[in-house]
């Protein structure tokens, strides 16, 4: 053959081969076959109803009797007034020096994001016990975090990015603790002998969020107040009895979030403030129509909704979510007791503050928070904004301070913060600007430390996803 010709045949063969290829690869899809990457699709025990016979609060053990008695609380999430700011006149440390803290004590914990509750010397704390497959409320003394008594329940759990998540509600009379598949627990404080519980997930057919209860308890006049989500949106439950006062029905079919109820007191009326799987609600709390629904919200509705709403004293209430959530800004108005919302401001969480697991703190009338990690240029920083223009940041800790998923409160007029890694940042608020004062590692080899902070009579109590210490941060 003549090597012209067969070059020319070779040349146009290989034209022919690469058009072909290059079409493929233009119309080829690799990726059809994966998912996008979304909360739950691990298949790690989410939302599975597991059918067995929980017996609530069926076992006890006390230890000792001895402990110190101190003065101050903790009681609850986000403290005394669900705002995350200690009022106790203790003076605070703003260094540690080159050792670092002093930890007085620390535990082993079962895998999770559970934080305490603390009451006059005594550490409050909802557990998973692995190896017994329990939900465990366990009662340590503050000063030397020796255990004082447990009480425990069976439930079968498997681990999904750890399993405890809640924070006990704890009064002089009683503890009310939400396990990770909702069971309810309420018992006396002083003794820990039981006194009622619900199955929350059984009796109210509720589908439990991803990566199990966020909700953290809350007691408000001698009640439980719990967002449900299943056949009824929230109900109230008298402490003392187990009795159930109101039952709030659930037509639009809400379902449980991750958020806690915020008690809330506007335009005359108080009213429990819920962020629902559906939309945002407000639910009268007293009078002769307590457990009716002054107003609804459903423009607000995303399927991952940890942060609380934070009602602001001129009626606009501050929503945030994560996974691309962003925030939105509501006004709650008022007239001749009749209640109506409109939308503010809505924006994806790099035009402004949002948050993806912790609720900002309302400081000084403004608005302080950690972006998230979708945030754009400003991802992972603490900023500030004005809650009348939360998209305009006003300063931010900047790109060699980034923060992950943990704990931030104010006590002593500092910020304390705490990193994914159990870093420990100390900040002198100010709604000026970013001033740092110290920072330092809490937990060596820490994981995920991301469990809300409890402080009382100077003892700083923190965790990451495996070990719960107590500092002594008293000047």
């Amino acid at each position: 053959m003549n090597p012209k010709l067969l070059k020319n045949i070779i040349i146009g063969i290989t034209t022919v081969l690469a058009v072909v290829v290059f079409a493929w690869w233009l119309g080829a899809n690799p990726t059809k076959e994966f998912n996008q990457s979304l909360p739950g699709l691990d298949n790690r025990g989410v939302g599975a109803v597991i059918e067995e016979n929980i017996e609530i609060g069926e076992s006890f053990e006390r230890f000792t009797e001895d402990y110190e008695e101190l003065t101050e609380t903790w009681p609850r999430f986000r403290g005394e007034d669900l705002d995350n700011i200690s009022k106790s006149p203790i003076k605070l440390k703003e260094s540690f020096g080159a050792e670092g803290p002093e930890i007085l004590w620390s535990l082993d914990l079962g895998e999770g994001h559970s934080g305490a509750a603390i009451y006059n010397g005594l550490v409050y704390l909802l557990d998973y016990d692995e190896e017994e497959r329990a939900d465990v409320l366990r009662c340590h003394s503050l000063v030397t975090g020796e255990e004082i008594w447990r009480r425990w329940y069976k439930v079968r759990i498997k681990r999904n990015h750890g399993m405890s998540r809640t924070v006990p509600a704890v009064t002089e009379d009683y503890i009310l603790t939400i396990g990770p598949r909702c069971h309810t627990m309420c018992v006396d404080r002083e003794t820990g002998d039981f006194r009622w519980g619900i199955d929350i997930e059984k009796d109210y057919e509720v589908e439990i969020p991803m990566w199990y209860t966020g909700q953290c308890a809350l007691i408000d006049d001698g009640n439980a107040i719990l967002g449900i989500g299943g056949t009824s949106l929230m109900i109230a439950v008298n402490c003392e009895t187990g009795e159930k006062i109101w039952d709030v029905p659930n037509p639009n079919g809400w379902k449980m979030s991750h958020s806690s109820v915020v008690p809330f007191t506007f335009g005359g009326r108080k009213m429990y403030v819920y962020s629902a799987i559906g939309g945002l609600v407000g639910i009268a709390a007293d009078g002769p129509d307590a457990g009716t629904i002054l107003w609804e919200a459903p423009a607000w509705n995303h399927s991952v909704i940890a942060p609380s709403p934070v009602c602001l004293p001129d009626g606009k209430i501050f929503l945030t979510a994560g996974y691309g959530a962003g925030s939105m800004v509501i006004q709650l108005s008022e007239e001749n007791s009749t209640y109506t919302t409109s939308v503010i401001d809505e924006y994806p969480p790099k035009d402004g503050l949002a948050c993806e697991q912790q609720t900002p703190v309302y400081w000084e009338g403004h608005l302080f928070g950690i972006l998230p990690k979708d945030g754009g240029a400003l991802r992972n920083q603490f900023v500030c904004v004005h809650p009348d223009d939360t998209k305009n940041v006003i300063w931010s800790s900047g790109k060699e301070a980034r923060f992950g998923l943990g704990p931030f409160f104010i006590a002593d007029n500092k910020f304390f913060i705490l990193d994914d890694q159990a870093v420990l940042t100390i900040l002198r608020p100010s709604v000026n600007e970013f001033i740092k004062l110290e920072q330092v590692k809490v937990i060596e080899d820490a994981h995920d430390a991301w469990a809300p902070f409890a402080l009382a009579d100077g003892f700083l109590v923190l965790r990451d996803s495996k070990k719960m210490v107590c500092i002594d941060i008293r000047l």
